[in-house]
């Protein structure tokens, strides 16, 4: 059914609850995992150019390789895209590059925020709901932080 599973990652540990669920969709079918990125860029400075919000990118990345670099292992086509977009527009970005790959679900974890909170801080998850070509998954976060 979902051939083309895309699991939106930031690389913390809610996206991580959420691989497997990707993971498991994507066996299921015969199909494929890709790997969603967004590195939020700051708005340019004085010297003109911009930088990612978050200082440890290289570092989510060769986690999110690594992920997938294990999966493949199993047998599983897999692969990962990296878009860039202003802070706060990572919802667009991932949701593009699912109409681009032709994305038949987007697999993504949820923080455990209320409602309140998310409305408040906004939330990737709750923005794909609203702008995604596909079916969005939204998988909780599990325990002590739900």
């Amino acid at each position: 059914m979902f051939k083309r599973v895309v699991w939106a990652t930031d690389g913390s540990k809610h996206a991580d609850v959420a691989l497997d669920h990707a993971r498991r969709l994507a066996e299921e079918a015969g199909g494929e995992l890709i790997a969603v990125h967004c590195v939020e860029m700051t708005l340019p400075g004085k010297a003109g150019g911009a930088l990612p919000v978050y200082a440890n990118e290289d570092e989510l990345r060769a986690k999110i390789e690594s992920q997938l670099s294990e999966l493949g292992g199993s047998g599983l086509k897999t692969r990962i895209r990296i878009a860039r977009a202003g802070a706060g527009e990572a919802a667009h970005a991932i949701a593009d590059l699912a109409r681009e790959e032709g994305a038949d679900v987007i697999v993504v974890g949820t923080r455990g925020r209320g409602p309140l909170t998310g409305l408040l801080l906004g939330s990737v998850t709750q923005r794909l709901l609203h702008l995604s070509p596909c079916p969005v998954l939204a998988i909780p976060a599990r325990g002590e932080e739900a």
